[in-house]
Parts: structure tokens; C-alpha cells; sequence
């Protein structure tokens, strides 16, 4: 479209034809908009009409489609519904089928339970008129066997007063010679079984002790000297005794009050004699002694200084003693004062053995016992160790060893066991444990094997003489013999006052009086011998 310069015309000619011109252009461009709008409207408008169609035939095509879905969603549903209907009904048939036929079954069971309940029913019926038949035939045989009773009672009765007329005893007399009778009769046959059982028993156990002792003896061999504490002095010349004295007797007082013994110088050449009777302050007096005599400075402030020496020397000796016999027997565990009391009895003897070596030995028999019966090995060897430790201070505290020995395992807290094996391993306490009786066993198999111990000879007489006064001190015993060393004594009694089966009891009774008040080493054997000789003379 051309385009034209209005601004020209309005110059060029008057002022009113550009006006015109201007208002003229401006309602034909007004026209021209309105006639561009309405062609447009219709335009859109037979558009939107054309795709209005085209989504009612969509929206048509949808619905017809949808309609034929549901036809056919529907006709599959009743299809399986009806299947669904098929099957259930069918359960439901043979369910009801099964559950008649159950009921058909316990309708039948119950029948024939009721058939055995009528039939039991009869029999016991039949039972119950046959239990009334004999309990009426039994109260009629009760009845004749009362009588019979009766009659038997009086026949006894009558039999026994012509009995008594016969006898010419009474009832109570005859029944008192009866009693007596059944019971010498009862004591014989009682007295013959427990010899018997005891002569086996004997055998038998003798015979098994025998291989238990042998092998413990076997296993546990030790040296059979004594020994004997040294209490002797020997001295290089008679000089030194004036030196040991010296000036006013101030050595020998001095050491004397430092040991706590007493030193005997006489007339005997080159020997001073240590007396007292703590062994342990006897072995330092010994030491230091030695130590003076090998020094040759003898003077109270040297005395006093080695007396001190000895003694710490002394107590580590003491210690290690005590170590040494625990870790021998593999005790282990013990407390150290008991370990240092055990130390102490290396320097204590009994019947000239050394204490310290008889607890260790009979801590080994105990020890072997133990395993062989299969009761507490470590149990029997720690209270056979532990059995003489009264001994390391009998000569300070009163009482007898086994108590004083029980006192000091009960205060550092040892088990009840070994404090019972201590009290009770010389009899005088009743042994709980099989471990004290085999620490009794032990302790008489130790102290009584040869050379082990050995006693003055005044001891070995007054042991003989008290034994054969404790035999002969019973009724019907005629005379007594100590033999075997004091180890057996042989009794004598008087066939008219003691028969065959009183000797048995005799010898238990004599065996136990001697348990209780002597103390010997090992075991005594007690024999009762009864003799009956039948005398007659020719003339």
C-alpha cells in the first residue's frame, strides 16, 4: 500500500481541504478495522465449530468403545461368578458328605459302647450276686472256725496246766528258763558268725592293707638310721675351756644368757655339753659356739654379735627348711608362720628321729594311701605334713602336740579336715575323714618301721610292765607275757571261768583298755589263749 505524506497536502493547500482529507482517511481506516474484524470472527468461529465436530465424533467413538468394554467386562464376570457358585456348591456337597459319614461312624461307636456298657453291666451283676455267695459262705466258716478257737485254747490251756503239774513250774518260770536258753544258744551262734566274719574280714583286709602299705612303703623309701640332736661340743685342747669361761665366768654367762641354755664344761677332756630343751636355741648355741672356737676372739661384745648373726642365719635356715619340705611334698599354698614352724622341727626329734623328715615321710605314705583307696591325695598329704607341727613349740605352750598343733592349723585358717587328721592321729580324737585314718596309718608306719626310732631302756620296761598290768587286771585271766618287744601280749585265762566265745570278747576289750592309756609305736597284737586239759590218775 502506498503510503502518503499527509503533512505535504496539509501544507500545501488552505487550511480546511486538509482537514477533510484527514477525517475522510480516518473513518475509512475505521471502516476498513471493523470489516477485518468481523471477516476474522467468522473465520475462528467455523473453526472452532469444525473442531467441535471433530471432538464430538471423538468423545462419540470413546463412548462406544467403553460400552463395549463393559459389555464384555460384565459378561466375564457373571461367567466366573457362576464358575465360583459351581465350585462352592460343590465343597459344600461333599463337606456335608464327609460330615455325615463322620457322624454315621460315632453314631456307630456309641452304639457299640453302649452294647459293652449293658454287657459289663450284667457281669457285674453276675460278680455281685457271686461276692454275696462267698462273703455268706466265709462268715459261716469264720463262725466254725471260732469255735475251733475256742476249743484249741482250751485244750492249750488244759495241756499247759498238766504241763505245770508235770514240771512242777509255773508259767513265768518255764517261759524265764526258755529266754535264757534262746539267748545263750543266741549268743553262741552270735559270738560264732562275728568270729567268722571277722576271721574273714581280717583276711581279707589284712591282705589288701598288705598291698597298700608294701607299695606305699615301696614308693616312699627313706634312711632307717636315727638320728640324734647333736648336744656336743668338741673343743681343740683343754685350753679353750678356761677361755670360753673366761675371766670370772663373764663369756660363758654371756652366752648363756644370749642363747637361753646352759653349757656344761667338766671334767670330760675337749667336749663342752650344750644343754636345753628349745632345740632351735640349742643349734644356735652349737653354731655359735663353733663359730667362737674357729674365730678365737672370745669376749661378751664378739659373743653377743655372733649370737645375733647365728640366730638371722638360723631363722633363713629355718625358712628355707620349711620351703623345701612344702615343694618335696607339693603342698603348696601354706601360710608362711606354719611354713616357718615346719622349718623349726629339722631341729626337733622324736625317739631320735627328726621330725621334719618323719612328716615328710608320712605325708609320701599318706599320699600314696590316698590314690591307691582314690580319696584326696592332695588332702592326706597336707595334714600328714602337717600332723606333728605341735612339736616345733611344745616346750613353750602347755598341752599335748595334737592339740597344740590343732590350735595353730585352726588359727592361720587351715581346713577343718587336716585340723581333725591333726587331732586324731594318735586316737584321742574320733577321726572324721578317711584322710585322718590313713594319717594315722601312716604316722604308726613311719614311727614303727625298723631303726626308725629307739627309747631309753627305762621306758622300754615301765611300756612292757604297764602292759601286762593292764592284761591281767581283767576276770578269768590266769597270767600274762609281753613278748615281741612289747609289740604282742599273750593272755592266759581260765578255761572254767571264760568259754570259746567269751575270748573274742576279751581280747577287744583288752585291745581297747590298752588304746586308751598307753602310747607305744605301731600297733600291739593281743592274743587270748584258752587251754582245757582233762586230768586223771592210775592207781
Amino acid at each position: 500500500m502506498q503510503n502518503f505524506n499527509y503533512s505535504s497536502l496539509f501544507l500545501a493547500g488552505d487550511g480546511a481541504l486538509p482537514w477533510i482529507i484527514v477525517a475522510a482517511v480516518a473513518v475509512l481506516a475505521v471502516v476498513a478495522s471493523v470489516i477485518c474484524w468481523v471477516l476474522s470472527g467468522k473465520t475462528v468461529t467455523k473453526r472452532f465449530e469444525k473442531e467441535q465436530g471433530n471432538i464430538d465424533a471423538q468423545r462419540n467413538r470413546m463412548l462406544d468403545d467403553v460400552r463395549e468394554e463393559s459389555k464384555a467386562i460384565k459378561k466375564e464376570a457373571i461367567l466366573e461368578a457362576k464358575e465360583q457358585e459351581i465350585k462352592l456348591r460343590n465343597e459344600f456337597e461333599r463337606e456335608s458328605k464327609e460330615k455325615r459319614a463322620e457322624l454315621q461312624r460315632l453314631e456307630n461307636r456309641l452304639n457299640q459302647k453302649e452294647e459293652t456298657l449293658e454287657k459289663k453291666e450284667e457281669n457285674l451283676a453276675k460278680r455281685n450276686e457271686e461276692t454275696t455267695r462267698q462273703q455268706n459262705a466265709l462268715k459261716a466258716k469264720e463262725g466254725e472256725l471260732d469255735k475251733r478257737i475256742e476249743e484249741i485254747d482250751a485244750q492249750h490251756e488244759k495241756m499247759i496246766q498238766e504241763f505245770e503239774k508235770i514240771s512242777q513250774m509255773s508259767r513265768e518260770e518255764a517261759k524265764q528258763q526258755l529266754i535264757l536258753s534262746i539267748t545263750d544258744e543266741a549268743k553262741r551262734d552270735a559270738a560264732g558268725m562275728v568270729k567268722n566274719i571277722e576271721a574273714e574280714a581280717k583276711e581279707n583286709g589284712e591282705r589288701k592293707a598288705k598291698e597298700i602299705v608294701s607299695l606305699a612303703i615301696q614308693k616312699c623309701s627313706t634312711e632307717q638310721a636315727t638320728e640324734i640332736t647333736v648336744s656336743v661340743v668338741p673343743l681343740p685342747s683343754d685350753d679353750m675351756k678356761a677361755r670360753i669361761i673366761g675371766r670370772e665366768g663373764r663369756n660363758i654367762r654371756t652366752l648363756e644368757n644370749a642363747t637361753g641354755i646352759e653349757l656344761i664344761i667338766d671334767d670330760t677332756p675337749e667336749v663342752v655339753i650344750v644343754s636345753g630343751f628349745d632345740p632351735v636355741r640349742r643349734e644356735v648355741a652349737r653354731i655359735a659356739l663353733e663359730k667362737l672356737i674357729q674365730d678365737g676372739r672370745i669376749h661378751p661384745a664378739r659373743i653377743e654379735e655372733t649370737v645375733e648373726k647365728v640366730k638371722k642365719e638360723l631363722d633363713q635356715q629355718i625358712k628355707e627348711a620349711g620351703e623345701a619340705a612344702m615343694y618335696e611334698c607339693k603342698i603348696f599354698g601354706l601360710h608362711p608362720e606354719i611354713v616357718k614352724l615346719l622349718g623349726r622341727l629339722k631341729f626337733r626329734t622324736s625317739y631320735g628321729q627328726n621330725v621334719l623328715k618323719h612328716s615328710i615321710e608320712v605325708s609320701h605314705l599318706a599320699g600314696v594311701m590316698a590314690a591307691e583307696l582314690g580319696v584326696d591325695e592332695t588332702l592326706a598329704k597336707r595334714a600328714g605334713l602337717l600332723h606333728d607341727l605341735g612339736k616345733a613349740v611344745d616346750f613353750e605352750i602347755e598341752g599335748t602336740h595334737m592339740q597344740i598343733g590343732a590350735d595353730l592349723a585352726k588359727k592361720y585358717r587351715e581346713n577343718n579336715s587336716v585340723i581333725n587328721a591333726i587331732l586324731a592321729h594318735h586316737g584321742d580324737v574320733e577321726p572324721k575323714t578317711i584322710e585322718a585314718i590313713l594319717v594315722q596309718a601312716a604316722d604308726a608306719i613311719s614311727g614303727a618301721r625298723p631303726g626308725a626310732r629307739r627309747e631309753t631302756t627305762t621306758n622300754y620296761i615301765k611300756r612292757l610292765q604297764k602292759l601286762e598290768e593292764i592284761s591281767s587286771g581283767f576276770k578269768g585271766v590266769e597270767k600274762c607275757y609281753a613278748i615281741q618287744a612289747g609289740r604282742e601280749v599273750r593272755v592266759m585265762v581260765k578255761p572254767e571261768q571264760v568259754n570259746d566265745a567269751q575270748t573274742l570278747f576279751l581280747a577287744k576289750e583288752i585291745a581297747k583298755k590298752i588304746e586308751q592309756e598307753m602310747e607305744y609305736p605301731g600297733q600291739i597284737k593281743v592274743n587270748v589263749i584258752r587251754e582245757s586239759r582233762a586230768t586223771e590218775y592210775a592207781k
